[in-house]
Protein backbone atom coordinates (compact mmCIF):
# COMPACT_ATOMS: atom_id res chain seq x y z
CA UNK A 1 0.00 0.00 0.00
CA UNK A 2 1.53 3.30 -1.05
CA UNK A 3 -1.53 5.48 -0.47
CA UNK A 4 -1.30 8.20 2.13
CA UNK A 5 -3.65 10.58 3.87
CA UNK A 6 -2.05 13.89 4.81
CA UNK A 7 -2.86 16.53 7.38
CA UNK A 8 -0.91 19.78 7.27
CA UNK A 9 -0.71 22.61 9.76
CA UNK A 10 -2.68 20.97 12.56
CA UNK A 11 -2.42 23.19 15.62
CA UNK A 12 -2.33 21.44 18.98
CA UNK A 13 -2.21 23.39 22.24
CA UNK A 14 -0.29 21.82 25.12
CA UNK A 15 2.06 22.48 28.01
CA UNK A 16 5.54 21.80 26.68
CA UNK A 17 9.05 22.99 27.46
CA UNK A 18 11.88 22.84 29.94
CA UNK A 19 11.81 26.38 31.28
CA UNK A 20 9.73 27.27 34.32
CA UNK A 21 7.57 29.79 32.46
CA UNK A 22 6.78 27.14 29.83
CA UNK A 23 5.28 24.90 32.52
CA UNK A 24 2.66 27.57 33.31
CA UNK A 25 1.30 28.33 29.81
CA UNK A 26 -0.16 26.46 26.89
CA UNK A 27 1.84 26.67 23.67
CA UNK A 28 0.84 25.76 20.15
CA UNK A 29 2.59 22.99 18.27
CA UNK A 30 2.08 22.60 14.52
CA UNK A 31 1.90 19.09 13.09
CA UNK A 32 2.17 17.83 9.53
CA UNK A 33 1.27 14.17 9.07
CA UNK A 34 1.43 11.56 6.35
CA UNK A 35 -0.47 8.39 7.26
CA UNK A 36 -0.39 5.19 5.21
CA UNK A 37 -3.96 4.18 4.41
CA UNK A 38 -5.85 2.00 1.96
CA UNK A 39 -7.52 4.59 -0.21
CA UNK A 40 -8.51 2.29 -3.09
CA UNK A 41 -11.10 0.27 -1.16
CA UNK A 42 -13.18 3.15 0.21
CA UNK A 43 -12.78 5.04 -3.08
CA UNK A 44 -14.24 2.08 -5.00
CA UNK A 45 -17.35 1.98 -2.81
CA UNK A 46 -17.55 5.66 -1.81
CA UNK A 47 -18.06 4.36 1.73
CA UNK A 48 -16.78 6.65 4.46
CA UNK A 49 -16.75 3.78 6.98
CA UNK A 50 -13.76 2.21 5.23
CA UNK A 51 -11.72 5.41 5.06
CA UNK A 52 -9.23 6.76 7.57
CA UNK A 53 -11.18 9.42 9.48
CA UNK A 54 -8.83 12.40 9.39
CA UNK A 55 -11.22 14.51 11.46
CA UNK A 56 -11.10 11.88 14.23
CA UNK A 57 -7.30 11.83 13.95
CA UNK A 58 -7.17 15.62 14.41
CA UNK A 59 -9.58 15.58 17.34
CA UNK A 60 -7.63 12.79 19.04
CA UNK A 61 -4.32 14.64 18.67
CA UNK A 62 -5.84 17.83 20.09
CA UNK A 63 -7.19 15.84 23.04
CA UNK A 64 -3.77 14.20 23.49
CA UNK A 65 -2.19 17.66 23.70
CA UNK A 66 -4.81 18.93 26.13
CA UNK A 67 -4.52 15.95 28.49
CA UNK A 68 -0.78 15.85 29.13
CA UNK A 69 2.39 17.87 29.67
CA UNK A 70 5.86 17.30 28.25
CA UNK A 71 9.29 18.81 28.44
CA UNK A 72 10.47 17.66 25.00
CA UNK A 73 8.89 17.85 21.56
CA UNK A 74 10.52 14.45 20.96
CA UNK A 75 8.38 12.93 23.71
CA UNK A 76 5.19 14.44 22.30
CA UNK A 77 6.06 13.20 18.79
CA UNK A 78 6.76 9.64 19.97
CA UNK A 79 3.55 9.49 21.98
CA UNK A 80 1.48 10.89 19.13
CA UNK A 81 2.96 8.39 16.67
CA UNK A 82 2.26 5.49 19.02
CA UNK A 83 -1.34 6.47 19.62
CA UNK A 84 -2.02 6.96 15.90
CA UNK A 85 -0.55 3.58 15.02
CA UNK A 86 -2.46 1.83 17.79
CA UNK A 87 -5.82 3.62 17.81
CA UNK A 88 -6.18 4.14 14.06
CA UNK A 89 -4.33 1.03 12.82
CA UNK A 90 -1.91 3.16 10.81
CA UNK A 91 0.91 0.87 9.62
CA UNK A 92 3.31 3.73 8.77
CA UNK A 93 3.42 7.45 9.43
CA UNK A 94 5.62 10.46 9.02
CA UNK A 95 5.12 13.21 11.59
CA UNK A 96 6.66 16.67 11.48
CA UNK A 97 6.25 18.60 14.71
CA UNK A 98 7.16 22.28 14.88
CA UNK A 99 7.32 24.51 17.94
CA UNK A 100 6.99 28.07 16.61
CA UNK A 101 8.97 30.78 18.38
CA UNK A 102 11.04 28.35 20.45
CA UNK A 103 14.36 29.82 19.32
CA UNK A 104 15.02 33.51 18.68
CA UNK A 105 15.74 34.19 15.04
CA UNK A 106 14.06 31.00 13.79
CA UNK A 107 10.48 30.59 12.62
CA UNK A 108 10.22 27.26 14.40
CA UNK A 109 12.14 24.21 15.54
CA UNK A 110 11.05 20.62 15.92
CA UNK A 111 11.42 17.03 14.84
CA UNK A 112 10.45 14.78 11.97
CA UNK A 113 9.90 11.10 12.70
CA UNK A 114 8.80 8.08 10.71
CA UNK A 115 7.38 5.01 12.42
CA UNK A 116 6.25 1.66 11.07
CA UNK A 117 6.98 -0.21 7.88
CA UNK A 118 7.34 2.32 5.05
CA UNK A 119 5.03 1.58 2.14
Amino acid sequence: MSDRVFIRGLRVDTVIGVYGWERTVRQTLVLDLELAADIASPAATDDVDGALDYDAVCQRLRRYGAESEWQLVETFAEGAATLLREEFAVPWLRLRLAKPGAVAGADDVGVIIERGARP
